[in-house]
């Protein structure tokens, strides 16, 4: 199973599928749900070895052992490119229409642990998907072209589109360049949303003059209006292209955290180092006395994605090749508070591709366990990893397909 991983960790792995289709098969995998089950897990898997198909939703309440499979069985996606969300008891799954309008598919999970299809309807294509409140916040965010973001509010109770508007990006940025954002993050009554500075022409749309910066804007919710923008030069900017960089934890700060690696004509150019800055809860602004160097304590690698665990741990997603921000990866434990990092024993060396990252509900209930979708040469397995010791073993494995996401659904 050879992938390349731009196309698995950026889409795949963030819970998306390869391409279009557009009938379902609804028989289920092993091991068959049980009535009255109050959650169970959707593994997305896309099979492997085949052109014009898309995600298989297979469900199971065991990620620890077993076997399941994409051969006749779970629900086929229609549409290229899939991303999942959770909120209220629903399972969403939106389209990435790749400049087309995009559809929800929202599904609840009926007393026998089944998913079931409650709603389909259109939307835009877009490239930021998160939660707020009642809510699914989604951006539309164009690379040249428009100067105006879109942002629409989706109203998880109505499965609708309940408020939208527009940001203008090229005014954000302030400098010649254009905003894209990374993601929205919500923080009590606020959103904030890291962004990359970019040129937005071509050839070298995602280029930089300003590598060795970092912004975040804050907007009121759910007004969007503008605050402020909070920025630094300590690093280069969080997260990426569909991958979140920011985490709040349980005391309300707030952790970014940069990958290093913003580009000028295709190479590298950034100085500053892969790391983790901080945002004290209640301010809007950086914590000049916290700066975690991520590069420096793990021998020069940089962490392309994160999942935050709670009580200041976070799974990090460290860059195999640090100048190949698509390419594989290997897992860390990093403890934000007392500035750790140790690898994860018992995991993938290289990991071609993995479920998606800002989905964070697939920690354990005593959250002491992680479970994480890893897709490698030597084929596809859910590794389940103690928090605490920094280990991992196999879990579940997946035959016909690559893990594209883990769901929790209730």
């Amino acid at each position: 199973m050879k992938k390349s991983y731009l196309k698995w960790f950026l889409f795949a792995g963030l819970g998306l599928s390869i391409a279009a289709c557009t009938d379902e098969n609804t028989s289920e995998p092993t091991p068959d749900p049980e009535p009255g089950t109050s959650s169970r897990y959707v593994v997305a898997s896309t099979p492997v070895g085949s052109s014009g198909v898309a995600d298989y939703l297979l469900t199971t309440s065991d990620l620890t052992q077993g076997t399941i499979s994409t051969i006749g069985n779970g629900i086929e996606q229609d549409g290229s490119y899939r991303y999942y969300l959770t909120l209220k008891g629903k399972f969403f799954s939106l389209l990435y229409g790749q400049g087309n309008p995009g559809a929800v598919t929202t599904y609840s999970m009926d007393d026998k642990g089944k998913l079931e299809k409650i709603s389909d309807f259109q939307s835009e294509t877009v490239q930021i998907w998160s939660t707020a409140g009642d809510d699914l916040l989604t951006f539309k965010v164009p690379r040249s072209g428009n100067e105006n973001a879109s942002w629409f509010r989706i109203n998880a109770d109505q499965s609708k589109i309940v408020a939208e508007g527009q940001l203008n990006i090229v005014k954000l940025a302030g400098n010649g360049e254009r905003a894209h954002y990374t993601w929205a993050t919500q923080v009590g009554d606020k959103i904030f949303a890291p962004y990359m500075s970019i040129k937005g022409v071509a050839p070298d749309a995602f280029g930089t003059a300003y590598p060795d910066s970092s912004w975040i804007a804050v907007y009121s919710y759910p007004s969007m209006q503008l605050d402020k923008v909070i920025k630094d030069n300590r690093t280069s900017f969080f997260g990426s292209y569909g991958k979140n960089g920011l985490s709040v934890d349980e005391a309300g700060d707030i952790y970014a955290f940069s990958p290093s690696v913003a580009t000028n004509s295709g190479k590298q150019t950034s100085t500053k180092p892969s790391a983790i800055v901080r945002i004290k809860k209640g301010t809007t602004e950086f914590d000049k006395s916290y700066l975690f160097n991520v590069q420096e304590k793990s021998g020069g690698k940089k962490v392309i994605a994160h999942t935050y665990l709670g009580k200041g741990k976070a799974l990090l997603y460290m860059l195999v090749d640090g100048n190949n921000q698509y390419g594989p990866v290997k897992l860390a434990i990093a403890d934000l508070y007392n500035q750790t990092f140790t690898w994860i024993t018992g995991a993938p060396e290289s990991i071609v591709s993995s479920s998606a990252a800002y989905n964070n509900n697939t920690i354990s209930a005593d959250g002491k366990t992680v479970y994480v979708g890893s897709n490698t040469e030597a084929g596809s397995w859910v590794y389940v990893i103690d928090i605490e010791q920094a280990t991992a073993r196999q879990g579940l494995k997946v035959e016909g397909g690559a893990i594209t996401a883990i769901v929790k659904v209730k």
